[in-house]
């Protein structure tokens, strides 16, 4: 894809990102975040990667943790404050947590419930400001000025970009020739497109319509334009970033727009049919998977925290279709049935028996079994 957007003032003022430091990030979170499982969805026939089983229930812990790691070793050691929708500022406190870092985290009103509960579970003080993420992002920037704390993107960032990029490494031993990714910000892309397009892997992003802004982004539409209210609250972003923009545009194979009613189709089926529980934006690559051409195809299942009671109205209003049956193998002719297996015995040819003065040597004769006697039945006792 063209890079055809517009350069902005604040693009100078961002790092640069390459295959280099997604191998440096993997080297620094071996320590402290195991491998995440593959899943071969059958009925979807879709391999999974399992972001929604990563620490925290989300990839978001990757970048935070690689960013706040390498800032320790330049030797900054300010508090860190951040802006994020939930999953972003989940991985900020536990990352603070694990490295001693003070962490605050500005969410917007309307954050899921189980996210804000998983920020203050690891100890990061939490601040609620504005209706949407593009709110909330101003009032950290504003913080972070005031006081001198360190702010950390949840996309727009060399660190976490590189840090979401150890998906891809994680992936390409599994040889897969496309993989889908959720866009918000476009850091997960960014990254993952880096770790695997010098494998020669296509690389296809998922958006929800009204929810768009890298796909309009990408063609050269920088408007701010409000986005659409969706289930996949965790890629409502205005604006993406300047970084990630250049990278999308530039390693991106497509963008795939999905509409809300096969999130939410795909969201109710990953838990009925696969016993995989996943947020709106987890499983917006997955219902982008029906749109995209490939042999090996994965999805990358971004996160799990969704709120019960979204879960338990989805399963209980949406009523998906059933899957397709999958088509059988020709596996030659069936063997010929045991005797005594209780199944009907072919006819017997008797072309080399005498044949009779009406039968020509090519008829068969089906030979018509004994009856079998009934057996002597035992008599009941009643104790």
């Amino acid at each position: 894809m063209p890079d055809t957007g517009r350069t902005s003032a604040g693009e100078a003022d961002v790092g640069d990102v390459g295959v280099a430091d997604v191998l440096a990030a993997q080297s620094r979170l071996r320590r402290f975040l195991p491998v995440t499982p593959m899943h071969h969805a059958e009925r979807f026939g879709v391999m999974l990667k399992l972001e929604n089983l990563q620490r925290t229930g989300s990839y978001k812990v990757r970048g935070a943790l690689n960013a706040m790691l390498a800032a320790r070793e330049r030797g900054d050691d300010r508090p860190v404050i951040c802006a994020s929708a939930g999953n972003h500022a989940q991985g900020v406190a536990w990352a603070a947590y694990r490295l001693g870092v003070q962490a605050i985290t500005v969410m917007p009103h309307g954050a899921p419930q189980t996210k804000i509960a998983g920020v203050t579970h690891w100890g990061a003080t939490v601040r609620q400001h504005g209706d949407s993420y593009d709110e909330a992002y101003a009032f950290a920037r504003q913080l972070a000025e005031q006081y001198g704390y360190r702010f950390l993107s949840a996309f727009d960032d060399p660190d976490v970009i590189a840090g979401q990029g150890t998906i891809g490494i994680e992936i390409a031993p599994h040889a897969p020739d496309v993989v889908i990714v959720p866009i918000g910000g476009g850091g997960l892309a960014s990254g993952v497109a880096l770790a695997l397009k010098s494998q020669g892997v296509r690389v296809v992003g998922a958006q929800v319509e009204g929810v768009d802004s890298m796909a309009r982004a990408i063609r050269g539409d920088l408007r701010e334009i409000d986005p659409a209210r969706s289930l996949a609250d965790g890629v409502r972003v205005k604006v993406p970033g300047f970084l990630t923009r250049r990278l999308c545009a530039r390693l991106l194979d497509d963008v795939v727009i999905v509409r809300e009613a096969e999130l939410r189709e795909t969201l109710v089926r990953l838990a009925l049919e696969e016993n995989l529980i996943a947020e709106g934006a987890g499983a917006l690559a997955l219902a982008a998977g029906r749109r995209v051409a490939g042999r090996r195809k994965c999805a990358v299942v971004s996160g799990g925290n969704i709120d019960a009671a979204t879960l338990a109205q989805l399963l209980s209003e949406v009523r998906p279709r059933p899957p397709r049956k999958p088509r059988r193998r020709s596996r030659g002719p069936e063997p010929a049935a045991a005797a005594g297996d209780g199944a009907a015995r072919k006819p017997i040819p008797v072309a080399k028996r005498r044949p009779a003065a009406n039968l020509s040597p090519t008829t068969t004769v089906s030979v018509p079994m004994a009856p079998i006697a009934p057996q002597p039945v035992e008599e009941e006792f009643t104790w």
